[in-house]
């Protein structure tokens, strides 16, 4: 029986930046991604078919089997856990920082810290790394808003150019972590598709190899 293949792909910008990569791997969609409503999508190699996910969701897709392989940003493997997953490839896309952030010029908070984030697990772990004690305030966007509007002190957010905080009037601070998107595949995938697996692996491989400057 042929084994089939299901990649997991998260929306937005790694989704553009990861379909060239599967393109020189020789995996293309049937059909325009942009332009349909569907969420699976038949590929021109019979065996392996895309899902089209919420970043935060592929994780799971992989690490319960509904996906063998998805490719996620760093930072939401950080904060979710990466439990039988492994992590073969960093594909050196949608590269930006995880930080910390403050208002502009302001001095640094005393005592007991209010820090606003949607990356409650990360905040958690590095300001206790840290030695400081917070109160973590769940967000799920408009982070900059926090300090602005005294909910925090702090937040903990990705940047990229760090245009959208100086033009709220805050400036990065501590650095996290560096982010870029990762190709995942499940344990479990690897050991009954590993030959399989193994080619897209080595495929998508050569063509982040080659996208590299010399």
């Amino acid at each position: 029986m042929t084994q089939t293949l299901t990649i997991a792909l998260t929306k937005g910008r790694i989704l553009k930046e990861t379909l060239p990569l599967l393109a020189a791997a020789g995996i293309e969609p049937a059909e325009d991604i942009d332009k349909s409503r569907k969420l699976v999508f038949e590929t021109t190699r019979p065996d392996v078919r895309l899902l089209v996910l919420r970043g935060a969701d592929v994780p799971t897709y992989v690490q319960f089997g509904a996906a063998d392989m998805g490719i996620s940003g760093k930072d939401t493997l950080m904060e979710n856990g990466a439990e039988g997953l492994y992590e073969p490839l960093d594909l050196d896309i949608a590269r930006c920082r995880l930080m910390t952030a403050a208002i502009k010029g302001a001095p640094p908070s005393q005592g007991r810290l209010r820090v606003a984030t949607k990356y409650v697990n990360v905040a958690k772990q590095y300001y206790a790394s840290c030695g400081r004690q917070t109160d973590i305030i769940k967000l799920y966007g408009a982070m900059e808003l926090a300090p602005i509007m005294h909910l925090a002190d702090e937040i903990v957010d990705i940047v990229d150019t760090g245009n959208t905080l100086l033009a709220n009037g805050l400036e990065p601070r501590e650095h996290i972590a560096d982010i870029s998107s990762r190709l995942i595949v499940n344990k479990a995938s690897m050991k009954m598709k590993h030959v399989l697996i193994q080619s897209v692996i080595d495929a998508i491989g050569e063509a982040v190899d080659a996208k590299r400057p010399a």
